[in-house]
């Protein structure tokens, strides 16, 4: 596998800068980052992004092709993040960025950028040039909403830009309510 990035900025790597945590770790982030929040009563957000057609990639070139594109866009968005954020897998085909003092708007704005850098991202394997296809959601914290809640926010929210008929930027996000977190958007390839 190979990659197009138009931006060569995305591999500088500064030592201690945002590395991708398992998901146990990041489960570890995740309550620690809701503790500081509830202590402190900071704003608190996470996105999820999950690549649709990693899995068609995949059986046509080969498992490997998930974990290297994984590894290669998680170094690709840290420049794109505050040296506090935190970036990790909270299962296969999922990449959960963890945004500590983000609050459901500040939380879109990221996803916006988020969304223009993956949209540069092209897979390349065996001699054909592929775009990805992404979808993204935001779950904000709110008081007694423990890291599975948030998670299951966040992944409610990704099915929902999934199967929107959004345009291929961003859906139009919802309000940050209980019953309902916003589905941010889903990139479709031009």
């Amino acid at each position: 596998m190979a990659a197009s990035d138009p931006h060569p900025r995305s591999h500088q790597h500064t030592p201690g800068r945002l590395v991708c945590l398992d998901a146990g770790a990041l489960s570890v982030r995740i309550d620690e980052e809701i503790n500081r929040a509830g202590r402190h009563g900071t704003p608190l957000s996470c996105l999820l992004v999950v690549i649709d057609n990693l899995a068609e990639l995949a059986r046509e070139h080969g498992a490997e092709l998930s974990e290297q594109t994984f590894a290669y866009i998680a170094a690709a968005l840290a420049p794109e993040l505050r040296g506090f954020d935190r970036i990790g897998r909270p299962s296969d085909g999922e990449l959960l960025l963890l945004l500590p003092g983000a609050d459901g708007p500040r939380g879109e704005m990221v996803a916006r950028r988020v969304l223009d850098r993956l949209r540069t991202i092209k897979v390349e394997a065996e001699g054909m040039r592929r775009a990805l296809r992404f979808s993204v959601g935001l779950a904000a914290w709110r008081k007694d909403v423990g890291g599975e809640d948030l998670l299951a926010q966040a992944r409610a929210a990704t099915r929902r830009a999934q199967t929107e008929d959004a345009a291929p930027e961003l859906a139009t996000p919802t309000p940050l309510d209980i019953g309902s977190p916003p589905a941010l958007g889903r990139d479709r390839p031009s």
